[in-house]
């Protein structure tokens, strides 16, 4: 890998996460009733976001959608398989409980993300259309549901108000 190969990956990186946490930072804001500084952080955010695009564009990882299910089927196998139960040992052993429960979730939804991916995949090859379906979101632990969302969440126990629709 060339060096400005390894810095497109790297810049890549850090602008998905700046964007991730000006995002959290925003609703913060929100919450603390500060409207102007979270638009300033949602903005920041949105702009990280174009670099992150920009850079993965460059980097040849926006591929077509046959080639992105099977890149991000990979990537959630590879959390809910090797890396979460690794974390999850660790958190375990030092008796972080909060790191636990928080990759404990991320590791039952990984799968489901990868079964998701999955069943799209089957229907892109069978050249079948996907039922059109709402899909939503737990804004506690990320549970992704197909359809109306559960009157509890399996994972996290939250109710059904949790959900979000996504778009």
């Amino acid at each position: 890998m060339s060096e400005t190969s390894g810095n497109l990956k790297n810049a890549f990186a850090g602008e998905s996460q700046a964007n991730r946490r000006y995002v959290a930072f925003a609703r913060k804001a929100d919450e603390e009733g500060f409207p102007q500084v979270a638009k300033l952080f949602r903005a920041a955010a949105e702009a990280e976001a174009i670099h992150a695009l920009n850079h993965l564009k460059i980097m040849g990882e926006l591929m077509e959608t046959a080639a992105n299910l099977d890149a991000a089927l990979s990537g959630e196998t590879f959390e809910f398989k090797k890396m979460y139960p690794g974390y999850l040992k660790v958190a375990k052993n030092e008796g972080n409980k909060l790191a636990v429960w928080s990759f404990d979730v991320a590791n039952k939804v990984e799968q489901i993300h990868a079964n998701l991916y999955a069943k799209a995949i089957e229907a892109l090859k069978n050249r079948e259309a996907l039922v059109e379906t709402d899909y939503y979101v737990c804004s506690v632990c990320g549970n992704t549901v197909e359809g109306n969302p559960p009157e509890k969440c399996p994972i996290c126990r939250a109710p059904k108000s949790k959900f979000n629709k996504t778009s």
